[in-house]
């Protein structure tokens, strides 16, 4: 069992933002060096919030001192800049990874559950083993080593910027393949988020199986469709 994220002196730590957030940068990663720490990953998810499709999670273990111009938190970079920036991040990593849960496990497990267990995948599928995790949010996850949960880490940590936009640009370009896949429900645009174009597309054409069934705009549209 791993420590909870509140254990003092134990292998996670617990971060809090402070009110004036400093800019984004190596702070966190310079502080686990300190520690003694030398392949530290960050990790990001993607997609708790939409009606379709996996959550997907990143970790990726940057080089120290990595200079990557404009990186920090996806969700405040364009599409553009994220698209830019995702090239570079995979040439200069030491070491990244992508991984995704699906909505059939979300349902099964909740979309928290889903969110760890995705970026636990990552980590496992990295090519270089990290000896510390940067995580983004409240919770650590189920992982033999010392690791650190930082809520807005997105906005303070490089490595956790730089899983945030590998996650971010993955799970986008999916919702455009899907979106032939499933044509209708405008997966391109929304990204399978609830928008009201897409609970529209909903209630005219019922949940496909890639909807979370456990959410609640899937499961009202799903009572109209009992074969869906």
């Amino acid at each position: 069992m791993k420590p909870p994220a509140h254990a003092a002196g134990g292998f996670a730590f617990y971060t809090v933002n402070m009110a004036k957030a400093p800019l984004c940068g190596w702070t966190l990663e310079e502080a686990a060096r300190k520690r003694g720490a030398m392949r530290i990953a960050g990790l990001d998810e993607v997609g708790r919030g939409p009606l379709f499709g996996p959550v997907v999670a990143a970790a990726v273990i940057l080089p120290e001192g990595c200079s990557l111009e404009g990186l920090t938190d996806s969700k405040k970079l364009s599409e553009k800049k994220r698209n830019q920036l995702d090239p570079e991040i995979r040439s200069k990593a030491v070491a990244w990874a992508i991984a995704e849960v699906d909505a059939e496990t979300i349902d099964c497990i909740n979309i928290r559950q889903a969110s760890l267990l995705a970026m636990r995948r990552a980590v496992e599928k990295l090519a270089l083993s990290p000896d510390f995790l940067l995580i983004d949010g409240r919770d650590t996850i189920d992982w033999d080593g010392p690791q650190q949960a930082v809520i807005h880490g997105d906005a303070i940590s490089l490595s956790i910027a730089a899983a945030s936009v590998l996650a971010k640009v993955h799970r986008d370009r999916l919702l455009v393949e899907l979106d032939r896949e499933f044509p209708g429900y405008g997966l391109a645009q929304h990204k399978g988020y609830p928008s009201p174009a897409h609970k529209a597309a909903l209630e005219m054409l019922g949940p496909t199986q890639m909807h979370r069934k456990s959410y609640r705009p899937v499961a009202q549209a799903a009572l109209q469709f009992p074969q869906s």
